[in-house]
């Protein structure tokens, strides 16, 4: 991940085919994912029926996610009057009902009862167009070692990072053990799990995060924060406690970037307009308190899902940040901000 910006070899292959039974239906223009429409499906009889209905506009994990960027002749080729979707497989495990969907363009995995998008998988393009691409972004600012993603879930951003950063080792923790299964099954993620012809490798752990197991000797270079229930972020990223104990983790100047929710994750109170935007969510307003001066912000554009992200440690040089990416990511980074010393 640290220099090489060719992709890995198999960068063009990330998804399987599989046959079995599943379902095809018929929408309006599903586009992924901003103007994808949420299905609802019935678990009773999966595999071999599927009841859809279709529902207003999906989302992606608490708000995140708009249609991705791509060429003025890739949206031409969007702008069609329909396409099918499959639902490959809908299954309910201890933690969420999964579902995992695909289009011509995409493989979708849905989490449960909001159906938000948690993953995504494009056909023959790299970039997601929201959050998960930010992620790919973060190698250029740790130090050389392991990075752990807390949230795996179908492996969107692993497979950004081992295509930008082939060398990469990843650790990641995901609770669902059913989900990882299906992620391989369907969304490439066992491609991962082997070797890259640089060295890089995702090894998959099952567990909770919290636990003082997900951690490794010497510490992380990095550690992803992507953590959701029921659409929003989960409540122990409001715990000061939780978020020194992350950090102790890390090697030295080594980096937490959190997935901190969309606009509309503001706990405990109104929107004072006079505010600076970060202080409006409640995520970044914990990692202000606990890392008072070491806490950059910033907010995906509407367009992009609106999502709310944070980095620890001094904010980067951002210049050198971004001569250090592809085009794609070098002008995003550049809108990082510190939140300063105070919360206004």
């Amino acid at each position: 991940m640290l220099c090489l910006l060719r992709p890995s070899p198999r960068s063009s292959s990330y998804l399987p085919r599989h046959g079995g039974s599943s379902c095809y239906v018929q929408s309006r223009p599903l586009h992924p994912p901003s103007t994808a429409k949420l299905v609802s499906f019935s678990t009773s009889e999966i595999g071999t029926r599927c009841s859809v209905s279709v529902s207003p506009v999906a989302t992606v994990k608490a708000n995140a996610l708009q249609r991705p960027t791509y060429s003025a002749e890739e949206d031409e080729e969007d702008d069609d009057n329909g396409e099918d979707f499959q639902v490959l497989t809908a299954v309910r495990s201890n933690y969420n009902d999964i579902v995992i969907v695909e289009t011509p363009k995409s493989r979708m995995l849905l989490l449960d009862s909001t159906h938000n998008v948690h993953s995504i998988v494009n056909k023959g393009k790299r970039w997601t167009g929201s959050y998960w691409d930010e992620f790919a972004s973060l190698p250029a600012v740790v130090p050389k070692g392991p990075i752990a993603i807390f949230g795996l879930a179908g492996g969107t951003a692993a497979h950004l990072m081992l295509d930008l950063w082939p060398s990469l080792q990843l650790e990641g923790w995901e609770i669902d053990e059913i989900l990882i299964d299906k992620a391989r099954e369907y969304l490439g993620l066992s491609d991962l799990e082997k070797h890259t012809q640089s060295g890089g490798i995702l090894n998959v752990h099952i567990g909770d995060c919290f636990s003082p197991s997900a951690s490794i000797s010497g510490g992380f270079a990095g550690i992803i924060i992507d953590l959701f229930t029921n659409g929003k972020v989960l409540p122990e990223l409001q715990e000061v406690a939780i978020w020194l104990e992350l950090n102790e983790r890390l090697m030295p100047n080594g980096r937490l970037m959190v997935n901190c929710g969309g606009a509309d994750d503001i706990r405990g109170g109104s929107i004072n307009s006079g505010s600076a935007p970060w202080s409006q969510n409640s995520t970044i307003k914990t990692l202000f308190r606990t890392f008072p001066g070491q806490v950059s912000w910033k907010r995906m554009s509407e367009k992009h899902g609106a999502n709310y992200l944070a980095l620890t440690g001094h904010l980067p040089d951002l210049k050198m940040w971004s001569a250090s990416l592809p085009s794609q990511l070098s002008s995003s980074v550049t809108q990082w901000q510190p939140c300063g010393y105070t919360i206004p």
